[in-house]
């Protein structure tokens, strides 16, 4: 639905913790992961698996034949890891790294960043959150204002259909990621609410 919605990536989340996780249990349990990456390409969307802090299984998952087309890293990997990933994957398949913002020195540190092809800038989680996002949270856009980004980035943390064309005029963002603002319950995707996020997105 998202594909048909216009989307230009769809969200794989790889992290078990998380609500949104598609990995199952057993030796089976990436046969999900592995028919979305199938669909999304047969379906003409780029995809993006979510994993944070190198999840031995996660990144066992990811080095096999089927790979997406992103791997948005989205826990506290520091550029050196964020390095390793970049050399361990092929140039076809892009690595983003998540940034943690609430204050414009956050964005000293993405700086720091250099082998990701692409940054997410995301509101940091609330204090004691055990996942780095997904949290509906917004950072002030203010502090992107004239901000010199080094590379290509996302803008994401708290977007809904309501929100985002006045997040892209503040930021210049040109692209955005959501997650809970298009879902009906936590981990729950709501179809209406996703054609009209990306219809408004598009429309900005």
């Amino acid at each position: 639905h998202a594909a048909k919605a216009g989307a230009d990536w769809i969200g794989l989340n790889l992290v078990p913790a998380s609500p949104r996780s598609i990995l199952g249990e057993g030796p089976r349990s990436s046969d999900l992961f592995i028919d979305l990456l199938l669909a999304a390409a047969e379906a003409g969307v780029r995809s993006v698996a979510l994993i944070a802090n190198a999840d031995p299984r996660a990144v066992q998952i990811l080095s096999g034949a089927v790979k997406p087309d992103v791997i948005q890293l989205h826990g506290n990997e520091t550029p050196e890891v964020v390095e390793e990933f970049r050399a361990q994957f092929p140039p076809s398949v892009e690595i983003w790294k998540a940034i943690g913002v609430s204050e414009a020195a956050d964005l000293d540190v993405a700086m720091s960043y250099t082998a990701a092809d692409r940054l997410l800038l995301d509101a940091k989680p609330p204090k004691g959150a055990e996942a780095a996002g997904g949290h509906g949270e917004t950072f002030d856009w203010g502090i992107l204002k004239n901000w010199d980004a080094p590379k290509r980035w996302l803008l994401a943390g708290g977007l809904t259909p309501e929100n985002v064309q006045m997040a892209i005029s503040a930021t210049g963002a040109t692209a955005v990621d959501v997650s809970s603002g298009v879902e009906r319950e936590r981990g729950v995707k709501d179809a209406a609410l996703i054609e009209k996020f990306i219809s408004a997105a598009k429309e900005a």
